[in-house]
């Protein structure tokens, strides 16, 4: 699987357009590794994970062909994940060329927002797919297992587990420490790349619910490694950062590297 990271920022982009805090502003003057829009992947430029306002953006920025997006994973519909109105430049007469449809998967409130936004489309188009946790399903040529997140409790988000070309890659953003039951689900499996949400930083206390931060990260790296639920040879990347740690990207690869953990950045490529 080929892993292309179109965005590695929480909710208010780093550096966030509105603030003049010191993290934003060495960020702006830096650029590089230090730009990150809104938190996104897309595998093999088929199967993406969520579709925020900063899609269009980052597909001409690193000339990704949305036109070949087969299927869209959706997490849950936070704004900076399900935009779905942009979606509308998908329909016959303003996108000529296309001939299949894209499938839209997530949750019951994913489906009722897509519908709004959508439903009149339904069709050559656009498709609608209602996921429900633990339930693997045929996505495209990858099995898709999706799996509870802890992170809006009003709704139910969810993680995804995909199994393609012989590799598993666990896509595990947003949430807090894993439920029970992902967590059960997850013994005894193997992940050859996780990617997993790091939205703040490391405070010396695991953050449980929400979100994660860099203690969380190391704690859910040890028991994969002592549980073997991470391969020998496989990674753990981490993303959607918030401008509020007042992290910048070598301050995130000086907490990590010691560990093997990979710090995402916009437009990285990696194979899985």
């Amino acid at each position: 699987m080929k892993i292309h990271f179109l965005g590695t920022a929480a909710s208010e982009g780093f550096p966030n357009v509105f603030c003049s805090c010191e993290a934003c502003l060495v960020a702006r003057k830096l650029g590089g590794k230090n730009i990150r829009t809104r938190a996104s992947v897309i595998v093999d430029d088929t199967l993406k994970f969520d579709y925020s306002a900063d899609s269009q953006m980052q597909a001409l920025r690193d000339q990704i062909d949305m036109g070949r997006m087969e299927h869209l994973l959706v997490t849950h519909t936070h704004y900076d994940h399900f935009y779905p109105g942009d979606l509308t430049s998908r329909i016959e007469g303003f996108a000529h060329g296309i001939e299949h449809p894209l499938w839209i998967h997530g949750n019951d409130l994913v489906m009722y927002h897509a519908r709004q936004a959508l439903g009149k489309f339904e069709g050559a188009r656009i498709r609608f797919n209602r996921m429900k946790p633990f339930q693997k399903t045929a996505v495209g040529s990858a099995w898709v297992t999706p799996l509870p997140a802890d992170h809006d409790p009003m709704e139910t988000c969810l993680l995804y587990f995909v199994e393609k070309d012989g590799k598993t890659l666990l896509y595990g953003n947003d949430t807090g420490w894993f439920p029970e039951d992902t967590w059960a689900w997850l013994r005894g499996k193997k992940v050859d790349m996780a990617i997993l949400d790091c939205t703040h930083e490391k405070t010396g206390i695991q953050q449980k619910s929400y979100h994660m931060n860099a203690d969380t990260i190391l704690e859910v790296h040890d028991i994969f490694v002592k549980e073997r639920i991470l391969n020998e040879a496989g990674r753990i990347y981490v993303t959607h950062f918030t401008h509020n740690s007042a992290l910048l990207h070598e301050d995130w690869e000086c907490i990590f590297e010691p560990y093997g953990i990979c710090v995402a950045y916009d437009g990285l490529t990696v194979h899985c």
